[in-house]
């Protein structure tokens, strides 16, 4: 395969990935293999799964075969924001799955922020963890209603330690006037995804994981037994992870079960301490809006803000060729003054984008492919800080085949509406983005009559 026809193609690199410092990769495979499991993909579910498997059975060879660096894809791009959020939201979810499947599936989410922050801590991760909580900030009259309704619903189904704050309280906590109130939740852990992939990669090595980067699976055959080929080598394996998430589609067995779209982020240079004081936020939470294409922000530790959602892009025939996008970029730059006007001048440092796993139920799905001998993790849908890593102990325990309560949750071997082949699949992954859209412009009306 030509760099040309490479379905992994040179990206913008994010902020966290460019100021990581000195990174080592691991070398390449460049030879045959036979072990018990081999793991297909380097982000935070693969290299989780893989130490997890190891810590549960130190026996194990276990191998995981990048295809670039740990961290390429998207658990070196995102937002950094490990949470309790699925899909859409907790309205949507109820909506669309019902409220015993929302009740079930936080259940497993508060489980997986605590998880994560408890493995950073006994591991001592070098990540720049924080626990800030979590704020959705309503910037209409409309979102005002929509997260108060998603407040009563949490609530109802026994979750009372997420509330409503005024418009007060939360502009006292960060200055912007569009602040008309928010929703308040302590689980949310901030981290420096880069810094936590690869520290979570250390920590495979050290259990005695044998990873190869910058070695793409080139083919795969699965009987009688696995045989996975590299540029360079190959590997014979008892049983496959594929832990490839948004990339999933490339491989016969998941093409159908996810879609790639895109999300794309800017971060600002560090604030000076007079534009920090003009937006307060002292205590660092995580923030997101209302909308359905929602618009997600933070402070780092050097105090940059980075800020992404908004425009989500779609491309033909799951191309991964859509990490660049001007037009996205220059919509977050116009946010991020019209939440913070003091900060119009600000210069912005990084501009990055990349893809996160969609299913058409919206939903996370995990579980086997086939038989007990491949398990698969997909549709974190841009919440899969915290969630790849619970999955990581679900998809451990579907391949020793051992039952555990984590098998229980409602993501482990769900029924997973195929998406449709092109050019339905892009007419129906349009139409959605389109009435998510269409559904943000009503809400916002009130922002458009009044010239924001």
């Amino acid at each position: 395969m030509s760099e040309s026809q490479s379905p992994f193609p040179d990206s913008p690199l994010s902020l966290w990935l460019d100021t990581f410092g000195d990174y080592q990769p691991c070398k390449e495979l460049s030879e045959h293999s036979t072990v018990d499991v081999a793991v297909i993909g380097g982000g935070f579910t693969g290299v989780a799964t893989a130490h997890e498997l190891k810590k549960a059975d130190p026996g194990l060879n276990v191998v995981l075969l990048e295809a670039r660096t740990i961290g390429y894809g998207a658990s070196g791009r995102n937002g950094s924001f490990a949470m309790t959020v699925v899909g859409l939201g907790f309205g949507v979810t109820a909506m669309l799955r019902g409220k015993e499947y929302l009740r079930r599936a936080h259940q497993y989410m508060m489980a997986a922020v605590d998880g994560l922050e408890a493995l950073i801590t006994e591991e001592k991760l070098d990540c720049e963890m924080t626990r800030p909580g979590f704020l959705r900030a309503a910037t209409t009259s409309k979102y005002i209603k929509r997260i108060q309704h998603d407040v009563k619903l949490m609530n109802e189904l026994g979750f009372d330690d997420i509330g409503w704050i005024s418009r007060t309280e939360v502009q006292n906590r960060v200055h912007s006037e569009t602040y008309l109130g928010a929703m308040l939740e302590p689980r949310l852990l901030l981290v420096n995804p880069a810094k936590l992939v690869r520290a979570e990669r250390d920590l495979a090595l050290r259990r005695g994981v044998k990873i190869y980067e910058n070695t793409p699976v080139v083919s795969l055959t699965a009987f009688p037994k696995f045989h996975l080929t590299t540029p360079q080598g190959s590997v014979m394996a008892e049983k496959v992870v594929f832990a490839t998430n948004a990339y999933s589609h490339l491989f016969p067995e998941l093409k159908r079960k996810q879609i790639p779209a895109f999300t794309y982020m800017i971060a600002t240079e560090p604030l000076t301490a007079s534009q920090l004081a003009t937006i307060g936020w002292e205590d660092g939470e995580g923030v997101e809006d209302g909308r359905n294409l929602i618009h997600y922000y933070r402070l780092t530790p050097d105090n940059r803000i980075v800020l992404g959602g908004g425009p989500v892009g779609l491309t033909w025939a799951n191309s991964l060729y859509h990490d660049s996008n001007e037009t996205a970029w220059h919509h977050l730059e116009e946010h991020l003054v019209w939440l913070f006007p003091a900060l119009k001048d600000v210069k912005i440092t990084h501009r990055w984008g990349g893809p996160f796993s969609v299913t058409a139920n919206l939903s996370p799905a995990l579980g086997y492919v086939g038989d007990e001998r491949a398990v698969y993790s997909i549709g974190c849908i841009g919440h899969g800080v915290s969630m790849s890593h619970r999955n990581a102990k679900a998809l451990t325990d579907l391949i020793l085949e051992r039952e555990s309560e984590l098998l229980t949750c409602p993501f482990v071997n769900p029924r997973v509406i195929p998406w449709p082949p092109e050019p339905l699949r892009l007419m129906t992954a349009g139409a959605l983005r389109g009435y998510l859209q269409l559904e943000d412009w009503w809400y916002e009306r009130e922002i458009q009559k009044n010239g924001a």
